[in-house]
């Protein structure tokens, strides 16, 4: 079976509001109110909690490894207390996913998102059961840009490594396609969209009714 693997932060949904809000706890909490903004950080926040905790002390002049490690467990309960206050599903996404089903695909999420956080997200958004594998940052020992986790949910999916592709957002995405073997498709109507064509990935894709032909193209 051929298949299609989806990132989920910036992917198939924008988190940014509620990761930003969780990030911006922590930081009321060293007494520094909000640090972290929508308008300025959206792309910060698709990068993760660690990468956010990071940017804002940097921002603060108080970057602080230990207090990175310290806080990241306050800002992912944070999170999980709120995970889909703000967050949505981009427009046309599940559309493809059914489409793509209805052709024979296997779909499945592969994110750097740890799995729990994930599977509640998705189930917060009613979009789990559309997915039938799901791999986090922490269900293996690894995690992207590592290929395992991307060979790991083609392997839930019953389908073959060889014959998937990976839609994401990132770097992060495009280096594990890349290490996988497999093409990389990666959506430019993100917050960092516009840094997408210089990954050079084997397509862009700038909307979602595009993703059925534009995977069919690339699978054959």
């Amino acid at each position: 079976m051929k298949t299609v693997v989806f990132d989920l932060d910036g992917t198939l949904a924008d988190t940014s509001g509620d990761l930003i809000a969780a990030a911006n706890v922590c930081f009321r909490d060293m007494g520094h109110g909000d640090v972290l903004s929508i308008e300025q950080d959206a792309g910060v926040a698709l990068r993760g909690g660690r990468r956010m905790l990071t940017e804002g002390l940097k921002r603060l002049g108080e970057m602080d490894e230990a207090v990175v490690l310290r806080y990241y467990p306050v800002l992912l309960e944070a999170y999980g207390g709120a995970i889909a206050e703000h967050s949505f599903i981009y427009e046309g996404a599940m559309d493809a996913v059914e489409s793509l089903k209805s052709k024979g695909y296997g779909v499945g999420v592969c994110t750097n998102k740890p799995e729990g956080l994930a599977q509640q997200l998705l189930v917060a958004l009613g979009v789990r059961d559309a997915f039938g594998a799901l791999v986090g940052a922490d269900t293996l020992p690894v995690r992207k840009p590592d290929p395992a986790p991307l060979v790991e949910t083609v392997r839930r999916l019953g389908g073959d490594p060889a014959m998937t592709t990976l839609v994401g957002d990132s770097d992060t995405d495009r280096n594990t396609a890349k290490a996988a073997g497999v093409p990389s498709i990666l959506v430019t109507f993100g917050p960092s969209g516009e840094d997408m064509a210089a990954l050079e990935p084997e397509a862009l894709l700038h909307d979602y009714e595009s993703l059925p032909k534009v995977v069919d193209l690339l699978l054959g």
